[in-house]
């Protein structure tokens, strides 16, 4: 006789660590930023769209499946962390996207994007110090 679902041994959640949460957030931006740029990749040539085009377009899907598997890591990341520390890393993508938009697509980078990056980095910085426990 097969024992129910139920008596089974339940698998034990282990939360992650405080820098295990950080780490994955950072992924994340990296992450996203990357599917940013891949779905601006499979859009670039495209004059109008139809359903078609999108679905076999390989860049847009490719941005769109990894913006999905960032999201599933975000949720693990968030389950554990505290999201007054956690969620300003996530600003870290508009940094990313603004450099890979000037390496990738020629985008200027102008001193107001400088700028802005820093106000980024100071701005999670120090969000980061606020939160870090004594």
């Amino acid at each position: 006789m097969i024992s129910p679902a139920s008596s089974l041994p339940q698998p034990q959640h282990r939360p992650f660590t405080r820098m295990q949460s950080i780490v994955l957030v950072f992924i994340c931006t990296i992450l996203g930023a990357a599917a940013q740029v891949l779905m601006k990749t499979g859009v670039n040539g495209m004059d109008h769209l139809n359903l078609m085009r999108v679905a076999t377009n390989i860049p847009l899907m490719s941005g769109y499946c990894l913006y999905g598997v960032n999201t599933l890591l975000l949720m693990l990341a968030l389950r554990d962390g505290e999201l007054s520390m956690l969620y300003p890393i996530i600003a870290l993508t508009f940094v990313w996207v603004t450099m890979l938009s000037a390496y990738f697509f020629g985008e200027p980078l102008s001193l107001g994007k400088i700028a802005g990056i820093m106000v980024i980095v100071g701005g999670v910085t120090v969000m980061g110090r606020a939160s870090a426990k004594p």
